[in-house]
């Protein structure tokens, strides 16, 4: 069974909740939950519960209480007894510290991969097919196509230096963060040219124009999530 489900925002034109063919309930039902935390149709503060979520989506009540209670670890909501989940405002401060950790993990590694830029050239098809898609999302305001396309852009180049802990520990960062600030079209593009940058940086074997592309792209994440109203102090 497959959860095929439109968001209502589709009707403004953002394409958020994808037509998903996977068979695994959980998942389904996790990205779609994602996706509308990053709409803001889950409203920050607001409670829901798995039993009405899971009837308007149409499947039973454990698939996605288990999503819900996976962004509970992740961070993004909050069990309340007897209620439901409740939507976890996101702090400005929260977010900087975020991003701060993965300034000090991936600014390194995309230098350190600059500096072995033989060994990124065998999956360089790859990454571009990857930037095409991310073009693609941008184009029709797919943002959680660009998402996950952004995320696997991010953690195959990481892969390259053969540690699973920085992989598992930059995806568990990326996971914490809603984005809401991608939303709009520009921003997608933008966000797409800069992913294009960074490799031919690495590509060209230049680690300090690589390592300062990488810094500008993480602090311009910054500005433009806290730009948007689903932030407090």
């Amino acid at each position: 069974m497959a959860l095929v489900i439109c968001n209502r925002q589709a009707r403004r034109g953002l394409t958020l909740e994808p037509q998903i063919q996977t068979n695994n309930l959980r998942d389904q039902a996790l990205m779609i939950l994602k996706s509308r935390l990053i709409s803001g149709e889950l409203v920050p503060g607001e409670i829901y519960s798995a039993a009405s979520l899971a009837n308007e989506l149409g499947v039973s009540n454990s698939p996605v209480r288990e999503a819900m209670l996976t962004l509970v670890n992740q961070g993004l909501m909050e069990t309340v007894r007897n209620r439901g989940f409740r939507v976890i405002p996101v702090r400005r401060k929260q977010l900087e510290d975020i991003y701060d950790v993965r300034m000090l993990l991936e600014i390194p590694s995309i230098r350190k991969l600059a500096e072995i830029p033989d060994t990124v050239r065998k999956v360089e098809p790859d990454l571009r097919q990857i930037i095409r898609e991310l073009r693609r999302c941008s184009e029709e305001s797919d943002i959680v196509g660009y998402l996950t396309a952004d995320k696997q852009f991010h953690l195959q180049l990481l892969g390259l230096l053969n540690n699973p802990y920085l992989v598992s520990t930059v995806e568990n960062l990326r996971d914490q963060v809603r984005q809401y600030g991608v939303s709009a079209k520009e921003v997608l593009s933008r966000s797409a040219i800069e992913h294009e940058n960074i490799l031919d940086a690495i590509i060209e074997g230049n680690p300090s124009k690589a390592a300062e592309l990488m810094r500008l792209h993480v602090h311009q994440l910054v500005s433009d999530f806290s730009g948007t109203n689903n932030t407090s102090a």
